[in-house]
Protein backbone atom coordinates (compact mmCIF):
# COMPACT_ATOMS: atom_id res chain seq x y z
CA UNK A 1 0.00 0.00 0.00
CA UNK A 2 1.42 3.58 -0.64
CA UNK A 3 0.66 6.20 1.17
CA UNK A 4 1.47 10.02 1.62
CA UNK A 5 4.23 9.58 4.35
CA UNK A 6 4.58 13.26 3.93
CA UNK A 7 0.64 13.97 5.23
CA UNK A 8 0.87 11.21 7.53
CA UNK A 9 3.89 13.26 8.99
CA UNK A 10 1.89 16.66 9.43
CA UNK A 11 -1.03 14.94 10.53
CA UNK A 12 0.80 13.34 13.32
CA UNK A 13 3.02 16.06 14.43
CA UNK A 14 -0.19 18.67 13.91
CA UNK A 15 -1.65 16.54 16.70
CA UNK A 16 -2.72 18.50 19.87
CA UNK A 17 -5.31 18.60 23.14
CA UNK A 18 -7.79 21.34 22.13
CA UNK A 19 -9.88 22.23 25.22
CA UNK A 20 -13.64 22.54 25.75
CA UNK A 21 -13.14 26.27 26.30
CA UNK A 22 -11.71 26.67 22.82
CA UNK A 23 -14.45 24.93 20.83
CA UNK A 24 -17.09 26.86 19.18
CA UNK A 25 -20.06 25.15 20.40
CA UNK A 26 -21.11 23.72 16.77
CA UNK A 27 -21.57 19.86 16.97
CA UNK A 28 -19.48 17.46 15.32
CA UNK A 29 -21.31 15.38 13.09
CA UNK A 30 -22.29 11.53 14.61
CA UNK A 31 -20.67 10.26 11.35
CA UNK A 32 -17.09 11.86 12.33
CA UNK A 33 -17.79 10.41 16.19
CA UNK A 34 -18.56 6.87 14.81
CA UNK A 35 -15.19 7.02 12.37
CA UNK A 36 -13.03 8.14 14.92
CA UNK A 37 -14.26 5.32 17.32
CA UNK A 38 -13.98 2.82 14.54
CA UNK A 39 -10.65 4.11 14.14
CA UNK A 40 -9.50 3.78 17.92
CA UNK A 41 -10.61 -0.48 17.43
CA UNK A 42 -7.62 -0.96 15.41
CA UNK A 43 -5.16 -0.23 17.75
CA UNK A 44 -2.54 -2.68 18.88
CA UNK A 45 -3.02 -4.81 21.58
CA UNK A 46 -1.51 -8.33 22.98
CA UNK A 47 -3.40 -11.28 22.01
CA UNK A 48 -5.80 -8.96 20.95
CA UNK A 49 -8.13 -7.96 24.04
CA UNK A 50 -9.16 -5.19 22.27
CA UNK A 51 -9.83 -3.73 26.17
CA UNK A 52 -10.84 -0.40 24.93
CA UNK A 53 -14.13 0.78 26.37
CA UNK A 54 -16.40 3.59 25.47
CA UNK A 55 -19.50 5.75 26.51
CA UNK A 56 -20.63 8.48 24.28
CA UNK A 57 -22.52 11.79 25.39
CA UNK A 58 -23.66 14.34 23.55
CA UNK A 59 -26.99 16.52 23.68
CA UNK A 60 -29.05 16.97 26.93
CA UNK A 61 -26.78 13.75 28.04
CA UNK A 62 -24.21 16.14 28.40
CA UNK A 63 -25.93 18.22 31.22
CA UNK A 64 -26.72 15.03 32.66
CA UNK A 65 -22.71 13.73 32.92
CA UNK A 66 -22.02 16.94 34.49
CA UNK A 67 -24.56 16.57 37.19
CA UNK A 68 -23.34 12.88 37.91
CA UNK A 69 -19.75 13.94 38.01
CA UNK A 70 -20.29 16.91 40.63
CA UNK A 71 -22.42 14.86 42.81
CA UNK A 72 -20.40 11.69 42.96
CA UNK A 73 -17.26 14.45 43.61
CA UNK A 74 -20.06 16.04 46.69
CA UNK A 75 -20.40 12.76 48.03
CA UNK A 76 -17.05 10.89 47.52
CA UNK A 77 -14.99 13.95 48.99
CA UNK A 78 -14.36 14.83 52.92
CA UNK A 79 -16.01 18.14 53.53
CA UNK A 80 -12.88 19.23 54.65
CA UNK A 81 -11.12 18.81 51.09
CA UNK A 82 -14.46 19.92 49.12
CA UNK A 83 -13.96 22.63 46.60
CA UNK A 84 -17.27 24.54 45.36
CA UNK A 85 -15.08 25.38 42.35
CA UNK A 86 -13.96 21.97 41.38
CA UNK A 87 -17.97 20.76 41.64
CA UNK A 88 -19.02 23.97 39.10
CA UNK A 89 -16.47 22.71 36.71
CA UNK A 90 -17.28 19.01 36.93
CA UNK A 91 -20.96 20.14 36.25
CA UNK A 92 -20.42 22.76 33.73
CA UNK A 93 -17.38 21.38 31.39
CA UNK A 94 -19.08 18.36 29.57
CA UNK A 95 -21.58 21.17 28.21
CA UNK A 96 -18.99 23.04 26.82
CA UNK A 97 -18.18 19.96 24.46
CA UNK A 98 -19.81 18.78 21.39
CA UNK A 99 -19.18 15.39 22.79
CA UNK A 100 -17.55 13.66 25.43
CA UNK A 101 -16.92 9.92 25.77
CA UNK A 102 -15.75 7.89 28.47
CA UNK A 103 -12.06 5.73 28.30
CA UNK A 104 -12.17 2.33 29.97
CA UNK A 105 -10.56 -0.07 30.12
CA UNK A 106 -11.83 -3.66 30.56
CA UNK A 107 -9.59 -6.60 32.27
CA UNK A 108 -8.37 -9.00 30.86
CA UNK A 109 -6.33 -11.52 33.61
CA UNK A 110 -4.20 -13.12 30.24
CA UNK A 111 -1.94 -10.17 30.03
CA UNK A 112 -0.63 -7.99 32.64
CA UNK A 113 -2.69 -4.68 33.52
CA UNK A 114 -0.26 -2.40 31.78
CA UNK A 115 -0.51 -4.04 28.38
CA UNK A 116 -4.38 -3.19 28.61
CA UNK A 117 -3.50 0.59 29.70
CA UNK A 118 -1.07 0.93 26.96
CA UNK A 119 -3.36 -0.34 24.26
CA UNK A 120 -6.21 1.90 25.62
CA UNK A 121 -3.67 4.59 25.01
CA UNK A 122 -2.86 3.86 21.81
CA UNK A 123 -6.65 3.84 21.40
CA UNK A 124 -7.24 7.13 22.37
CA UNK A 125 -4.18 7.92 19.85
CA UNK A 126 -5.72 7.32 17.20
CA UNK A 127 -9.11 9.28 18.22
CA UNK A 128 -6.39 12.08 18.75
CA UNK A 129 -5.51 11.52 15.34
CA UNK A 130 -8.51 10.79 13.48
CA UNK A 131 -10.26 13.92 14.90
CA UNK A 132 -6.97 15.88 13.81
CA UNK A 133 -7.41 15.02 10.09
CA UNK A 134 -11.04 15.70 10.34
CA UNK A 135 -10.37 19.48 12.26
CA UNK A 136 -12.59 18.68 15.13
CA UNK A 137 -10.75 19.31 18.76
CA UNK A 138 -10.08 16.49 20.69
CA UNK A 139 -8.73 16.71 24.72
CA UNK A 140 -8.50 13.89 26.98
CA UNK A 141 -9.04 14.82 30.68
CA UNK A 142 -8.12 12.31 33.15
CA UNK A 143 -9.05 14.69 35.95
CA UNK A 144 -12.15 15.47 38.31
CA UNK A 145 -13.47 12.01 39.33
CA UNK A 146 -11.29 9.41 36.79
CA UNK A 147 -9.71 7.60 39.03
CA UNK A 148 -12.58 7.41 42.29
CA UNK A 149 -13.62 3.70 42.61
CA UNK A 150 -17.57 5.00 42.34
CA UNK A 151 -17.08 6.28 39.07
CA UNK A 152 -16.26 2.91 37.31
CA UNK A 153 -20.00 1.39 37.84
CA UNK A 154 -21.72 4.68 36.34
CA UNK A 155 -19.99 4.08 33.41
CA UNK A 156 -20.25 0.13 32.67
CA UNK A 157 -17.19 -0.86 34.08
CA UNK A 158 -16.58 -3.36 36.45
CA UNK A 159 -14.26 -3.91 39.65
CA UNK A 160 -11.47 -4.86 37.95
CA UNK A 161 -11.80 -2.12 35.53
CA UNK A 162 -10.35 1.01 34.80
CA UNK A 163 -12.36 4.73 34.22
CA UNK A 164 -8.90 6.35 32.28
CA UNK A 165 -10.20 9.35 31.44
CA UNK A 166 -12.89 11.45 29.36
CA UNK A 167 -12.44 12.56 25.58
CA UNK A 168 -13.65 16.11 24.67
CA UNK A 169 -14.77 16.46 21.17
CA UNK A 170 -15.70 19.74 19.77
CA UNK A 171 -15.21 22.25 16.70
CA UNK A 172 -12.26 24.80 17.23
CA UNK A 173 -13.07 28.04 17.51
CA UNK A 174 -9.39 28.96 15.63
CA UNK A 175 -6.86 26.82 14.36
CA UNK A 176 -4.04 25.89 17.40
CA UNK A 177 -0.64 27.64 16.71
CA UNK A 178 2.25 24.86 16.10
CA UNK A 179 3.84 22.43 19.15
CA UNK A 180 7.18 23.39 19.85
CA UNK A 181 9.16 20.09 21.18
CA UNK A 182 12.65 19.39 22.34
CA UNK A 183 14.55 17.83 19.88
CA UNK A 184 14.33 13.92 19.56
CA UNK A 185 18.31 13.93 19.01
CA UNK A 186 17.90 14.65 23.01
CA UNK A 187 15.66 11.78 23.84
CA UNK A 188 16.91 9.15 21.97
CA UNK A 189 20.63 6.85 21.97
CA UNK A 190 21.88 4.45 19.60
CA UNK A 191 23.06 1.52 19.84
CA UNK A 192 24.25 0.59 16.61
CA UNK A 193 26.02 -3.28 16.92
CA UNK A 194 27.77 -4.33 13.89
Amino acid sequence: MAYNTQQINQLIQSRRSIFPNQYSGEKVSHEIVEQILENANYAPNHRRTEPWRFMVFTGKALEKLGKVQAELYKTATPPEKFKEKMYQKLQTKPTLASHVITIGMQRNPVVPEIEEIEAVACAVQNMYLTATAYGIGAYWGSGGITYYQEAKELFGLGEKDKLLGFFFLGIPKTTPPPYKRQPITNKVIWADID
